[in-house]
Order: C-alpha cells, then sequence, then structure tokens
C-alpha cells in the first residue's frame, strides 16, 4: 500500500519514523512518500520537503513566512494528487495538516490524523472540520480521546509514542558520555534544551545562559537540534562557560541533574527521563499577546497539562528573566522536599500516558484503514 506522511517538525519526524517501522512489521510492501525529516527518510521514505524548511512559529513569524507556506501547500496538493496514495497520514502540525486534510477529503483520499492538534486549548472550531475531512483520530494524551467523542469524532487513545522512543534507550554510562565530549568528571551536568527551531534558540538560549556564572559547580551542556547548523550556537555561546553537544539530547538528560527546557515535546522527554527541569517560554511580543487571548489552558507544559497540576515551574514571557531561572534552578537543586515530590509527579506521569505500544497501535488502526 501506498502510504503518505506530512510531518512539520523534528517530534513529528521522530513519531512518524517509529509509526513506519510499525507498519513496515504489518505491511511488508509498504511504500512511504512524506514531508518530514531524516529519522522518516532513513526508514525508508521519498522525502518530498524536509522540515527545517516548513516548521514556522508564532502569529508574526507565519505571516512573515505565508509565501513560502502557501508555495509549500500548493506543492503538496499537486504531489498528492500525482501520487495517489492509500491513505494520508498527518502527524500534528495544524496549520498546515488541516488545510491537507481537506484536501484529501475532497478527493476522496482516507484521512488519519495521529497526535492530535491541540485544539482543546484553542481554536476548538476545527474540532468541526476534523469532524467532516478526518476518517481517524489517533490520540496521545489520556483526555483528548473522551474530549473527540464529545464531538461526534471517531477517536482512540494509543499511548504516548515517546514512551516507546524511551524504552529503547540504553543507560549512557556517566564517564563515557562526558569523556567522548571533553566534559569535566567532577562537575554535575545542567542540561539547556533551547529548542528545535532557530527562532526559538534565539529568543531563549541567551537568556538560559545568564544564569551559567551563579553555578560555578556545575557545568552547563546545550543540546544542539539536529535541524539547526552548529554555528548559530557557537556564535551565541561566544567565550561562555558552556559546551554544546549534538544529537545526544537523551544521552545528555540522562546524565544531567537538571534542565532548563523550551516548552514544546522536549518538556514532556525530560520529564519520563525523570529530570527535574524549569519550562521556560518567549514568544514574539505581539503573538504571545494575541496567544493569550486565545489560548484557554491553565499551563503550557505537557506534563503540566496532563498530571492537571504544576508539577514542573514554568517561566512564560516576562517571567523568563534571568533571576527567576537562578531561583527556580537552585529550588531544584538544593530542596530536598521539593526534589522528592517531583520525582513522585513524574512517576504518576508516565502511569497516566499508559504503556508502551502506542507506533504498533497505531500502525495497526492505519493498515486496517487500507485493507
Amino acid at each position: 500500500m501506498k502510504y503518505y506522511i506530512i510531518a512539520g517538525e523534528a517530534s513529528g519526524d521522530l513519531h512518524a519514523s517509529n509509526l513506519m517501522a510499525e507498519i513496515m512489521k504489518k505491511d511488508p510492501q509498504a511504500e512511504f512518500r512524506a514531508w518530514g525529516g531524516d529519522l522518516m527518510r532513513k526508514q525508508g521514505a521519498t522525502l518530498v520537503k524536509h522540515y527545517r524548511h516548513m516548521a514556522f512559529m508564532g502569529f508574526v513569524e507565519v505571516a512573515a513566512n505565508l509565501r513560502t507556506i502557501l508555495g509549500n501547500i500548493k506543492e503538496c496538493k499537486k504531489d498528492l494528487l500525482d501520487y495517489k496514495p492509500d491513505v494520508v497520514i498527518l502527524v500534528d502540525y495544524p496549520g498546515f495538516n488541516l488545510r491537507i486534510a481537506k484536501f484529501a477529503h475532497e478527493h476522496r483520499m482516507k484521512v488519519c490524523y495521529y497526535i492530535s492538534p491541540q485544539v482543546w486549548a484553542w481554536k476548538r472550531h476545527r474540532v468541526h472540520k476534523i469532524k467532516q475531512c478526518v476518517d481517524r483520530m489517533l490520540v496521545i494524551l489520556p483526555f483528548e480521546e473522551q474530549f473527540y467523542k464529545d464531538y461526534g469524532v471517531n477517536a482512540t487513545f494509543v499511548g504516548h509514542p515517546l514512551l516507546d522512543e524511551l524504552s529503547k534507550l540504553n543507560v549512557t554510562p556517566r564517564l563515557s558520555f562526558v569523556h567522548r565530549n571533553n566534559l569535566s568528571e567532577k562537575r554535575e551536568i545542567i542540561a539547556l534544551l533551547p529548542g528545535s527551531r532557530k527562532q526559538e534558540v534565539e529568543r531563549m538560549l541567551e537568556t538560559m545562559m545568564k544564569v551559567i556564572p551563579h553555578f560555578p559547580q556545575y557545568q552547563f551542556v546545550i543540546a544542539g537540534a539536529p535541524s539547526l547548523d552548529k554555528n548559530l550556537y557557537l556564535q551565541m555561546m561566544g567565550d561562555k562557560d558552556v559546551r554544546l553537544v549534538e544529537n545526544q539530547t537523551y544521552e545528555l538528560l540522562q546524565n544531567s541533574s537538571a534542565a532548563l527546557v523550551t516548552s514544546g515535546t522536549a518538556t514532556l522527554e525530560t520529564a519520563l527521563l525523570s529530570v527535574p527541569e524549569v519550562v521556560c517560554y518567549k514568544a514574539n511580543s505581539l503573538s504571545y499577546r494575541i496567544a493569550k487571548r486565545l489560548v484557554k489552558v491553565n499551563y503550557i507544559s505537557l506534563v503540566n497539562l496532563v498530571m492537571e497540576k504544576e508539577v514542573v515551574k514554568e517561566l512564560i514571557q516576562n517571567d523568563f528573566t534571568e533571576e527567576n531561572l537562578v531561583k527556580e534552578l537552585e529550588r531544584l537543586l538544593m530542596d530536598a522536599k521539593r526534589q522528592r515530590q517531583l520525582l513522585d509527579d513524574l512517576d504518576s506521569l508516565k502511569e497516566r500516558l499508559g504503556n508502551s505500544g502506542a507506533s504498533e497501535k497505531a500502525a495497526a488502526v492505519v493498515v486496517e484503514m487500507v485493507k
């Protein structure tokens, strides 16, 4: 069968690649054409366009790149008609994928949406478009299944695919990690995860690095995103006492005492690896003001949303300052009671997200759709 998959960012590339691997176990003749990344290409997808040319975030940034985005949508529609897939699989990335869902549905293509847009947080009207255009919703957060069923959408909770990904990890010995990256054996590590998009790194990393002089007994290490040029980090790092590692985010987290993490999938990855973290976020000021009026949730991090309480501290917009980062990092590193409570909450988080097997369950639904 012919599968057309669209993922618009790094996390989507990861989850789509795992889904592809499970589909191939059930359909050895599977053929994949995709918009995505290197992980999907490694699983055998013919890549139409890399997500690095698609990832625009924020109202202002999207407006500035509207011509490129509309050009991508036009190109994708033409490619779909030429390829004639048995099913279109959309992975998150709603601004783009919901337009494609409507187009695919109009042209009698089967549509499966894997990893829901956060319509429960904002733009709830999109639920009606999903009901009209999407044949199956495969959701990864426990509360999403009932949310969609309340609107008459055919939705199934398959579990969170990060649990599958993390279950494959081997523990990287600390000495091996520090020697490989020329780090100090004596100082504990604090990880800096400034995001996977150029705009995020430019906005987040400078403030994150301001905490470094306050913690001379620790060494700070930046997790470089695979889609970004190393020089972006090196220029921002300058002569600061900080190191960069590339394509080693999980190994870095396994060997870190705490982390400063830009809001997104990385906050959940960090939590599932039981690393104490501070969630950070700062947007373009106009984008933030617009979002604040539209978004109807109490938290921005998936950790707190799933747990329905503040498990990890969120420093958003004007609260994302050097002073607040230092204060919260000190709590994580030096408050034993806070550490115990946090680890208990992170164990509960794993239970709420379900057992491993999300990719396999999702693949079973997809393959059943095209039989």
